[in-house]
């Protein structure tokens, strides 16, 4: 089994489920036991700053919007590229995750590096994932930094533009292609 841990997973028209319609997840492990990812456009209408109010740390001032990681609940995860405050390297040059209360709150109170922070993730058990793949359910690319990063609204149109033009332009940057395909 290949893993695909660093990638991204976009929902296909064919996945019924409400929890992953339009969504991009990106995949922080996958091995034979499973996998764990997060949703990387589903901002949530609360903010850090509220969040660390609610959960009794000390004050911060972050008004960035925490983001729904996915229908499983679990403890809050951050996807970052501070190497200083990282719990684990991910697959994808560049990127780390914390969910550690003692890197996650340094974290959101610097402001020079960039990060999301989630709540909740999206877990498959042995053998899900791949039966989900199997039948459609995904599409999947290597994620890029840039993509962790991306704006929400535009994640999972942008990142499918990406995978059609490499299905239909194998070699061709996506930023070669004009938006208006008149021009060609």
């Amino acid at each position: 089994m290949k893993s695909l841990a660093g990638h991204l997973l976009v929902a296909s028209r064919k996945l019924r489920d409400p929890n992953f319609r339009l969504t991009v997840v990106y995949i922080l492990e996958h091995n034979e036991d499973g996998a764990l990812g997060v949703v990387l456009n589903r901002p949530a209408d609360r903010t850090v700053r509220e969040v660390w109010e609610a959960v009794e740390f000390e004050p911060c001032d972050c008004e960035q919007h925490l983001n729904l990681g996915g229908p499983v609940q679990g403890p809050l995860i951050a996807i970052h590229t501070c190497k200083k405050f990282a719990d684990k390297e991910l697959p994808t040059s560049g990127l780390y995750v914390s969910m550690q209360k003692e890197t996650v709150d340094p974290l959101v109170r610097q402001t020079k590096h960039p990060f999301r922070l989630y709540t909740g993730n999206s877990g498959w058990g042995g053998g899900q994932l791949e039966g989900e793949l199997k039948v459609g359910g995904w599409l999947v690319t290597p994620a890029k930094l840039d993509d962790v990063f991306a704006d929400p609204a535009k994640c999972w149109f942008d990142v499918t533009r990406r995978i059609g033009l490499s299905i239909m332009l194998p070699g061709v940057s996506p930023d070669e292609v004009p938006e208006d395909p008149t021009v060609n």
